[in-house]
């Protein structure tokens, strides 16, 4: 059986998620009413730099840091503020707000286009 491409199952996500334009991110990361979530590889940030004021949550822990019962629950994801998350490109920030979704997180978008396009556009970065 052949497997689904990936961009297949991000054009389904992205569907049935919420996207947020960057310009509206950065005003409300700015006003305190989002955590913003940099799901990228910990290499990636090294190398490409980070937004101010996003939090890194690695794709792979996501689910573990916001269940509330898990032994890995962080508390800045109990929060009533949305949750946005980003990667490179949005095509697994798309994914993993989708699957939080189905997990029944609630309040949560992605960031459109991703990292590389905030860069691109000048916004704020962070480098090490």
């Amino acid at each position: 059986m052949p497997i689904t491409p990936v961009k297949t199952l991000v054009a389904e996500a992205k569907e049935q998620i919420e996207t947020l334009p960057q310009t509206e991110v950065e005003t409300l990361l700015a006003s305190d009413e989002i955590v913003l979530l940099d799901i990228r590889d910990i290499r990636e940030l090294k190398r490409d730099g980070r937004i101010p004021g996003a939090i890194h949550a690695p794709r792979g822990m996501l689910e573990f840091w916001i269940d509330p019962e898990s032994p890995y629950h962080k508390p800045d994801f109990a929060t009533d503020k949305k949750l946005v998350l980003f990667c490179a490109s949005a095509w697994r920030s798309a994914l993993a707000v989708k699957n939080l979704q189905d997990i029944g997180v609630e309040n949560i978008a992605e960031m459109a286009d991703g990292f590389s396009a905030w860069r691109s556009r000048g916004a704020a970065v962070e480098t090490d």
